[in-house]
This record gives structure tokens, sequence and C-alpha cells, in this order.
């Protein structure tokens, strides 16, 4: 089975000095198989696309869920496709937004849904990910406050529950209240009785968030 690779779109324009060289070394990569398709967009010709994605610099590419401003050398660009391939490097793609404070395009990926919410979430269940990014991910969530695509946060969160680490326990019970779905409130409930104060604590304003 030939494995999964990212497609890319690389918004350019006619004068940028950096977008020939990105050109060339997104079309090597196709070449090799790296990338599965490349699409280019000149936004002199075409300055809609710009405008439906807020764009506002070239070069811009988005490379599978990733969206990388400005100019990348080849090895770079190689280690961001094969980091699109997985969770694990969603996950780390996010680290990085997170701790940059681009708390907007974080947002704006995450509520995609599907793998990019899934990676996003999964640097909670890290006790080791940095208070700033466990922040971040924590204020997405709640910027998506009864958004619909928080269903498929549900069962992950749910799993994060039974973490040994309290904090994240915790971070799990709060975000659980944001998705205002019914299913979460048994468990809420159910963490009323965690062996931790703080968890306690959160799961008790969780299910006042909902009415409860």
């Amino acid at each position: 089975m030939t494995q999964n690779r990212p497609d890319a779109l690389l918004l350019i324009t006619s004068t940028c000095p950096h977008c020939p060289g990105m050109l060339q070394s997104l079309s090597e990569l196709v070449k090799q198989g790296v990338i599965g398709r490349l699409e280019a967009v000149n936004i002199m010709v075409h300055p809609e696309v710009a405008q439906e994605l807020g764009v506002r610099s070239v070069p811009w590419l988005k490379l599978g869920e990733f969206e990388l401003d400005g100019l990348h050398t080849p090895a770079e660009l190689r280690q961001w496709a094969d980091r699109a391939g997985s969770t694990a490097g969603l996950s780390e793609y996010f680290h990085e937004l997170l701790k940059a404070g681009q708390l907007d395009k974080a947002s704006r990926i995450a509520a995609r849904g599907g793998p990019a919410l899934q990676a996003l979430l999964q640097l909670l269940g890290d006790p080791d990910t940095e208070l700033t990014a466990r922040i971040g991910v924590n204020a997405v969530i709640e910027g998506l406050e009864g958004d619909p695509v928080l269903a498929e946060s549900v069962k992950p969160l749910t799993a994060l529950t039974q973490h040994a680490d309290a904090h994240v326990r915790g971070d799990a019970a709060h975000l659980l209240s944001y998705t205002h779905l019914p299913e979460v409130k048994p468990l809420l409930t159910g963490m009323l009785q965690d062996s931790n104060a703080d968890v306690r604590e959160i799961a008790r304003e969780g299910l006042e968030r909902l009415g409860h």
C-alpha cells in the first residue's frame, strides 16, 4: 500500500524573491514522492484565494494540516512533509505554534477537527508539555465552546480523565464541560469522587457550566 503523503498549496506572487526557490524545492519533493500533489497559485492573478485563506504575505504554504509562512529550505520542507503524516508531527506543530503565541492560527486549524483536533488534545496527555502550550490548548478548546466539532474530543478527553497525573485529569474535566454535550455529565459526576481535591473542584465547576 502506498504511504499517505501530504498535498501542498503554495501561494506566490510574480514579484516575490523567495517564491521561485520554494516552488522549485516543492516540485522536487513531488518528483521524489515526498509530497503527493502541489498546487501553486499566483495571488496577483487570483487575489480571492489569499483573501479566503487570510494570507497577507508570500510565500505561504499549506502542507497537509500545516500552514507555513515565509522561506523554508529544502531540508525543512522535507522535515515538515514527514511530520505531516503523523499525529505526533501535528502535535509538535501545535506545540510550536502555542509556544510562539500563535493562538489564532492554532484555533483555526484545530477547528477543522479530525487529525488536527486529536493532535492538539494529545499535548494534554503529556505531563511534560510546557505550561505555555498547555494553557494554549485550553484556550483553543474554550474558544470552540459548544461547537459541534468538539464532539470529536469527548473520547480522547474521557481517556485522559483516567490519567495518573492530576493536572491532566483536571484539564480533561475542564474541557469536557465546553463540549456542552449531555454524555459528559455522568463523566464529570464520577470525577466528583476523584482522589485529588483540585480535580473534584474542576469537575464541580464543569457541571455548573453544563447547568447541572
